[in-house]
């Protein structure tokens, strides 16, 4: 039970100022002509208030920034206007799907941002014929996927959160998923883009024809367009040889930019320019996707999973490339955290029973019907292969959808179910995609298990093990000084074994503020100068998404008027739970224990947005009736933690607002303490909360007739 003194007046003083919160705490005031400019020209929804601020301000990575404000287009015109008024005010920009980015892509301090999964979410066109799709900025892929069922089609990269993160999201980070294997990374299926550029003009991008008439009508203009076309060729063309050392030879290489795929020859033999390669990855740092046309390929039929069981993990890395030598369509990786983390979880403790005892680690394979004829023999091969004659000690073969979809629901929650550990320590995604050869993952792992051991802690590992992609998250806490500094040190020494390894630092999700800070070490001086001078030229200001992917240093950033979160990128920066975080411990009327208190209940979640999911389970009932952030599970939860770590005054949580917006509409049904991976309970947060206010303000009418509603 905890000791500290209740809500409000009595609770400990914390210091608010933006030096102790460790992350800037922008005035709302300041930006009030910026909204009352936006409010008079865009028909969406404009909010620049301190409840706006919290909930943008985080995503489902380790960073905190707060935005100066949203806003909620409802057309391509909103944004345009958007990105002029912006620019007119010198305010940064940030696109955002459903913010379930890993490595702090849609967090940023003092930015407009562009929410699109509200309205914006139409399917406008789909082609069978062709196997195109037309999307907007905020259609989830796996309401895409479903309208394509029934063409026997689908969008090829499938990234596990693809229940709630948006498709132009995935293109605005190169995502991927388990079939990466079969199908590479989203930038082989973006094909067109509507684009707008900081300055509000607007550009559609495509295969062109270098040289041709249509080239040359495009940069005879004296015009962005034409430049951001010349500039893209010639930076090509005087960084061949680098481009052909740096980038590697990799199926899942998703840091800097795309510079080695913008130009490439097409089916007609023909060398094409494609500038929509370029937005793929650029996390919105050149420009705002507000429409993309995505090629699909065709959905198999059937599908088989076995599952092989390890003593080790070495093992199951050494069996990696073996894997690779059968006909698969997915080589996944879990460890024995995940399978302990989720046998004792509430939703996913029925699919790791299987799972034996003495698993340390497991590869699933997949198979599919485009592939293989018959799934019995293919498993067979592998038995005997893995099981017989190698490592395996037991296989797990699934050939019914139902069985299937039990293991793929282990290998999805690894991610939020890593983040359910009590106490401070946590397995924080900050080098958790870094992808070497899959023939040299298992010399990779044994490496990175020195740097572990040389850092004092240890590590959750799953991954997409066919692409060399390992989910490596070490365990600390950001809350204590030596806790960060060990974060940035271990990123240090990791980048430098995936550089020996001829690696790359992220192979799924991205640079964002963790890893743009180390890109100059992996594309060197040349094409670090190229990346500048390319997002120079589509955003001469950079205030597009400032300080992902690329940045310069402080003095030629205040010499040139950018913001100062274009200048020196730094993972240290920005961060959630930084030394200076601190909270109160309430004292409370229930009891909290199981949980580890009532402050580590709120600050289980991650940000990863599963209460944003409208297609299974329960939750958030109230998040799909209103598509409102405020009324998720997670925007309950960043608000409450605003309330207990000084975000907001002290007496905020017993405003009326507070009280009706925040918590009125969560309807206690428990959803979320079920579905949610790491077991955000608000229901039982908010009958505390709720409770304190009666029992500091008195309880209303509403609240009487429902007490007594038995009389």
């Amino acid at each position: 039970m905890a000791t500290e003194p209740t809500w409000g007046a009595d609770t400990p003083d914390l210091d608010t100022s933006s030096a102790a919160l460790g992350h800037d705490r922008p005035d709302v005031p300041a930006y009030r002509a910026l909204a009352e400019d936006l409010r008079e020209r865009v028909a969406g929804e404009v909010q620049f208030d301190e409840y706006a601020q919290v909930l943008y301000a985080t995503d489902g990575s380790i960073y905190q920034a707060r935005p100066a404000g949203v806003v909620t287009p409802r057309s391509v015109e909103d944004v345009q206007a958007t990105m002029r008024v912006a620019a007119d005010h010198e305010v940064p920009v940030i696109p955002r799907g459903a913010g379930s980015s890993l490595g702090g892509q849609t967090v940023g301090p003092g930015c407009v941002v562009l929410d699109f999964s509200k309205y914006m979410d139409e399917i406008l066109d789909v082609r069978p014929d062709d196997r195109r799709a037309v999307v907007q900025p905020g259609v989830v892929q796996d309401h895409l996927d479903d309208r394509l069922a029934e063409d026997g089609l689908k969008f090829a990269p499938d990234p596990a959160s693809s229940a709630r993160a948006t498709v132009v999201g995935g293109i605005g980070n190169n995502s991927t998923g388990a079939h990466s294997v079969r199908y590479g990374i989203t930038d082989a299926y973006t094909e067109e883009l509507t684009v707008v550029l900081a300055d509000g003009s607007l550009i559609e991008t495509r295969e062109v024809v270098l040289d041709s008439p249509e080239y040359e009508e495009i940069v005879g203009k004296d015009d962005r367009e034409a430049a951001l076309y010349e500039t893209t060729r010639e930076l090509v063309a005087e960084n061949e040889a680098e481009i052909d050392e740096k980038y590697p030879n990799l199926k899942r290489s998703v840091s800097g930019y795309n510079l080695h795929k913008v130009i490439y020859e097409n089916d007609e033999g023909e060398e094409v320019i494609n500038l929509s390669k370029l937005f793929v990855g650029a996390e919105g740092t050149l420009g705002t996707i507000v429409e993309a046309e995505v090629s699909l390929v065709t959905r198999p039929e059937e599908t088989a999973l076995a599952l092989y069981t390890f003593d080790s993990l070495v093992d199951a890395m050494k069996a990696v490339p073996e894997a690779l030598e059968f006909p698969v369509s997915a080589v996944e990786l879990m460890d024995d955290e995940v399978f302990s983390l989720a046998a004792g979880s509430q939703e996913f403790a029925q699919y790791a029973e299987p799972i034996p005892d003495r698993a340390t680690a497991a590869l699933m394979l997949e198979w599919d019907s485009e592939l293989v004829d018959d799934f019995e023999d293919a498993i067979a091969d592998t038995n005997a292969h893995f099981v017989d004659e190698g490592d395996a000690f037991d296989v797990l073969e699934a050939y019914t959808p139902e069985d299937q979809a039990d293991l793929w629901k282990l290998r999805k929650a690894a991610i939020p179910l890593l983040m359910s550990m009590q106490g401070d320590p946590k397995p924080y995604p900050f080098i958790e995609d870094a992808t070497v050869p899959p023939e040299e993952l298992a010399e990779y792992v044994g490496q990175f298990e020195d740097v572990l051991t040389d850092h004092d802690t240890s590590a959750a590992y799953f991954a997409h093990a066919g692409s060399g992609t390992l989910h490596i998250r070490p365990i600390l806490s950001l809350k204590e000084e030596e806790g960060v500094e060990k974060m940035h040190s271990i990123s240090e020494d990791v980048t430098d074994l995936v550089m020996e390894h001829h690696g790359a630092f992220s192979g799924e999700h991205g640079d964002g503020l963790a890893r743009t800070e180390f890109n100059p070490k992996m594309y060197g001086e040349d094409l670090w100068s190229a990346f500048q001078e390319l997002k120079s030229t589509f955003d001469p200001d950079w205030r597009m998404n400032p300080g992902k992917v690329v940045y310069v240093d402080g003095d030629t950033a205040a010499e040139r008027g950018y913001p100062d979160s274009a200048a020196d990128t730094d993972m240290r920066e920005n961060l959630r739970y930084g030394p200076a975080y601190e909270s109160i411990e309430p004292q409370t009327e229930l009891d909290f224990d199981d949980e580890g208190g009532f402050s580590h209940l709120v600050e289980l979640c991650n940000g990863c947005g599963t209460c944003r999911e409208t297609d299974s389970g329960v939750m958030c009932p109230t998040y799909r009736a209103s598509e409102e952030e405020i009324q998720a599970t997670r925007g309950r939860a960043n608000m409450l933690r605003a309330a207990i770590s000084g975000e907001l005054d002290d007496e905020e949580i017993h405003s009326d607002r507070f009280q009706e917006e925040v918590l009125g509409l969560c309807v206690g049904c428990k959803g979320c303490k079920s579905d949610c991976p790491t077991g955000v309970d608000l229901a039982k947060l908010k009958a505390e909360v709720k409770h304190e206010h009666h029992e500091e303000e008195g309880s209303g009418l509403r609240e009487r007739i429902f007490r007594d509603i038995d009389r």
